[in-house]
């Protein structure tokens, strides 16, 4: 659910304290643990951490006017979210996650980035604060241009349709090869033929 807030602490205030209280741990978390290159403030209607233009200049490929987005954190309508990009894509971080995240006996709701939880004990604080570590925003940036210049599906280009439709037209209008059919006898002639059998 997208807030309308323009601020972090215009966010928080409109949350109902058991969630801010929430919001507010994990946001500890990120204080104490993220890169100085990463920055606080409100994206895609959550409270986004993200690489700014002066440190990564290209910004988000899909809308280069904005930063690199890194981690969001959102009050949904049925749970809490924590959107944690660092993992989406670099397996070996993912792989290292889950498995210390497992050692805690805490269940791991989680998407291809989203960590969905309902209150701040749903989240082993220590993982999510080496997680950050772990990937500093240059890391970031490194497996963030791998999965943009890797291996990607062949797209076709953008007038293989109209090519393909003008090879079927030339297809059709071009004259079959058939073989001759076999000549029939005229009725009349098959009638004497019989009558001479």
């Amino acid at each position: 659910m997208q807030s309308k807030a323009s601020s972090v602490a215009q966010y928080l205030a409109q949350l109902p304290p058991d969630r801010r209280a929430a919001i507010e741990a994990v946001r500890k978390v990120f204080a104490a643990n993220m890169d100085k290159d990463i920055r606080e403030g409100m994206e895609y209607g959550m409270i986004g951490y993200a690489i700014p233009h002066e440190v990564y200049p290209p910004g988000y490929h899909c809308k280069p006017e904005e930063p690199l987005p890194y981690a969001g954190l959102a009050s949904q309508a049925n749970h809490l979210s924590l959107y944690m990009m660092a993992l989406y894509g670099h397996q070996p971080t993912r792989t290292w996650f889950e498995a210390a995240w497992k050692k805690t006996g805490k269940k791991l709701d989680m998407g291809k980035a989203c960590i969905r939880f309902k209150t701040v004990d749903d989240l082993p604080l220590d993982v999510l604060a080496e997680a950050i570590r772990r990937v500093p925003a240059k890391a970031y940036i490194e497996h963030y241009e791998a999965m943009l210049n890797g291996p990607r599906p062949k797209r076709e280009p953008a007038n293989a349709g109209a090519q393909r439709a003008k090879a079927g037209a030339r297809s059709v209008s071009a004259k079959p090869a058939t073989a001759k059919p076999a000549k029939k006898k005229a009725p009349a002639k098959r009638a004497a033929a019989a009558k001479r059998g």
